[in-house]
């Protein structure tokens, strides 16, 4: 197995106050296993869809040769922040390519390198919408864009939430008029409601951060942004979530999912009992094949 310091590496990164206390059922605050690729998978191709640095993902496809294999969309998270990269999403992209699947694991511009509004929603809209150009060019045609899902994790759980109602949003605001369409979204622990999200402070201000300000001051910039404003998306979204979460309380998945049902959309929660914030990221962790199952029911 090939181990990486994840989690205790974000610590040393001086980000520890977000994974203290989240040592329960599920990942401790030290080590993620990345699986090990399956007989004949190639290595991740690294795919530009801007200039920026932090514009590129890495595209991992699955053994074989066959067409028309399916897409998982993986954007990690990290509230947002400069300090935490794609690699929290490796692990999730390995797994997945061992079975069959592409996995798009997308770095994106975040608060503290360029990022914040707009450029964080225009860089994640885009990189998905790559997937129709040089991603498939990267993958030599194999992918299935007929058959894509989104995964994200906190707040890229909040970016997958998102990208799934680019459909509902005006003419010329960020993200608008998708290229590429997901037949359906798993949020792992997202930041789905904004608004609530900046009331409760969560992340130490990681909302208004990422916004420019408060609900009161952008109420237009929040209703265009917050997965919650959006339902209903016009793809199934499942919600996994942790009751055992400290630092993206349970409420936010359940907040979306009564708003979605409410507008009748058909989105669904799974709550996993004992689960803290990390573990729907350990491949290890009882809570990833959750997540996984739920995934691959999609495609």
């Amino acid at each position: 197995m090939n181990r990486r310091s994840i989690l205790g590496g974000l610590g040393a990164l001086g980000l520890s106050g977000l994974v203290a206390g989240c040592t329960g059922v599920g990942t401790p605050a030290g080590t993620v296993e990345v699986p090990e690729p399956g007989p004949g998978t190639p290595a991740p191709v690294p795919v530009r869809y801007g200039p920026d640095p932090a514009q590129y993902g890495e595209l991992h496809l699955p053994a074989g040769t066959q067409a028309a294999v399916p897409v998982v969309v993986v954007v990690h998270g990290g509230y947002w922040r400069q300090a935490y990269g794609l690699e929290l999403g490796t692990p999730l992209a390995v797994d997945l390519s061992n079975r069959g699947v592409a996995a798009w694991n997308i770095e994106y511009r975040r608060i503290g390198g360029g990022g914040g509004y707009p450029a964080t929603f225009a860089d994640v809209a885009t990189a998905v919408d790559t997937l129709a150009g040089p991603g498939q060019a990267a993958a030599g045609g194999r992918l299935d864009l007929g058959r894509v899902v989104l995964l994200g994790h906190s707040a890229g759980g909040h970016l997958v939430g998102w990208v799934a109602s680019r459909e509902r949003l005006p003419g010329g605001a960020v993200g608008a008029s998708p290229v590429v369409r997901p037949v359906g979204t798993v949020s792992q622990a997202g930041v789905l409601d904004l608004v609530a999200g900046a009331a409760a402070d969560l992340g130490g201000g990681a909302v208004t951060d990422l916004l420019g300000g408060p609900p009161a001051a952008l109420a237009d910039r929040y209703a265009q942004t917050s997965p919650a404003a959006l339902v209903p998306a016009p793809a199934p979204v499942v919600c996994v979530h942790g009751d055992a979460d400290t630092v993206v309380p349970l409420d936010q998945s359940e907040r979306y999912v009564r708003a979605a049902v409410a507008a009748g959309a058909p989105a669904r929660l799974r709550v996993l009992p004992g689960a803290d914030h990390f573990a729907v990221v350990d491949p290890a962790d009882p809570a990833w094949d959750v997540v996984r199952s739920e995934v691959l029911g999609l495609l």
